[in-house]
């Protein structure tokens, strides 16, 4: 026999930077991004943006054509901005990655142009799969608008879309060019999707860093009631945190069968399929954190004022433990494949999309994980027990709460008149 043996190694480096109001024209950080690499021609950009951000940012194509007009000396937008649907609609109709794939086309871009994402995690994910499979890869310039994404997703090197039912089925790994998290996109998210990215910066308190959930746990108030400034701490301790495991963790492109940063995703990724995607994705992976904590729990493995002290912080953020999908067919031993699906099959599901054995992680303390390669059916169904028990405890507690503060009644109320 005789064999060749051929080893590449590939160093790849970005740079996340923080601001606000990247798209001002006295903001130059975009323009200096681009021309860090430019020769003596304007480089071309698509810019692709999530619906979601421009309903809440009427002027931001003004703002896009004007900041490229000011700046066209080093940056030139190619063609009409690419408006495409935000959460999970994006990642499951091919058809929105066709359109940003015909805009590079139309655009003649090359492998030194650019795509621009704005927007939240999944249009990150749809636009970045089709920046790395154009000419098999073309500059991306991530700008994550939600907390979700500018503490996690946009971190990463992974981008995708669906299919076959399959949360990220299709996709790529490829690091982006650059990230540029601004904190102004932030102010106009919705109350629901504030809470909901603190979900990523629980998970890595929790696998990482056990000071950081303690600063979770002291600010739990403050970030409930929207203070910026802490959310700002929260967001750049959370992507140090996921920067320093894609760097350091060995394991970058996952050829392993290990996961740490998915820590509650197993489940999450199935929550969201099984309710049509009425959870958005932050607010399955609180869940998932939750499910998994009590597991660790009811096993042996975590102490029970860790898990406590988890389980509180969670709703103290405003973040449910429980919805009734989790209890979906769990009991239905004959159900004939997916077509009676239960929150369990994502186990099978997750070990498939990484390959090799089951690999869940586990909690033996706060920023304490570990692998286990088994998972028992029984526990953690007595887990799903525990957290609709403890949700419904938590709903009456509320309740009590909020009739104790209703104002008095006026004289006329109190009488019926």
């Amino acid at each position: 026999m005789d064999v060749i043996r051929q080893k590449v190694r590939v160093d790849f480096e970005y740079p996340v930077y923080f601001t606000s109001g990247v798209l001002t024209p006295s903001n130059l950080l975009l323009r200096d991004v681009v021309a860090r690499s430019a020769d003596q021609t304007p480089s071309d950009l698509v810019v692709v943006v999530d619906q979601g951000v421009v309903d809440h940012h009427p002027a931001l194509l003004e703002n896009i054509a004007e900041y490229g007009q000011r700046h066209r000396t080093v940056l030139r937008i190619a063609g009409p901005v690419v408006v495409v649907p935000g959460g999970e609609t994006v990642k499951n109709d091919q058809r929105h990655v066709d359109a940003v794939h015909r805009a590079i086309n139309e655009a003649g871009l090359c492998r030194h142009s650019y795509v621009v994402a704005i927007g939240g995690g999944a249009v990150l994910d749809a636009a970045g799969y089709a920046a790395a499979t154009a000419h098999r890869g073309i500059r991306l310039i991530r700008v994550p608008t939600t907390v979700l994404a500018q503490d996690d997703s946009a971190m990463g090197v992974k981008n995708g879309i669906n299919a076959f039912g399959k949360k990220n089925y299709l996709g790529t790994f490829a690091p982006p060019f650059a990230v540029i998290n601004d904190t102004s996109f932030l102010e106009t998210l919705p109350d629901r999707h504030w809470r909901a990215g603190v979900s990523e910066a629980i998970k890595a308190a929790l696998i990482k860093d056990r000071s950081f959930f303690d600063y979770l746990e002291e600010h739990a108030a403050a970030l409930r009631s929207r203070d910026l400034g802490v959310m700002e701490q929260v967001v750049r301790r959370c992507a140090v945190l996921h920067l320093d495991h894609i760097a350091s963790g060995g394991d970058p492109f996952e050829l392993g069968s290990s996961r740490p940063l998915d820590f509650g995703h197993w489940s999450a990724h199935k929550l969201e399929q099984l309710t049509d995607h009425r959870l958005s994705h932050g607010e399955a992976v609180a869940i998932g954190i939750a499910l998994d904590t009590t597991y660790s729990y009811l096993a042996g493995f975590l102490p029970e004022d860790d898990w406590r002290r988890i389980i509180s912080l969670l709703p103290a953020l405003g973040l449910s433990v429980y919805v009734p999908e989790l209890e979906q067919n769990l009991h239905d031993e004959n159900r004939a494949g997916d077509q009676r699906p239960s929150v369990l099959d994502g186990l099978d599901e997750f070990r498939e999309h990484l390959g090799g054995a089951l690999t869940i992680l586990m909690l033996r303390s706060i920023g304490a994980p570990f692998d286990v390669h088994e998972i028992r059916r029984d526990v953690m169904i007595r887990s799903i027990s525990v957290l609709r028990d403890f949700e419904h405890a938590h709903r009456l507690r509320e309740e009590r709460h909020e009739r104790h503060h209703l104002p008095e009644p006026t004289e006329s109320e109190g009488t019926g008149r």
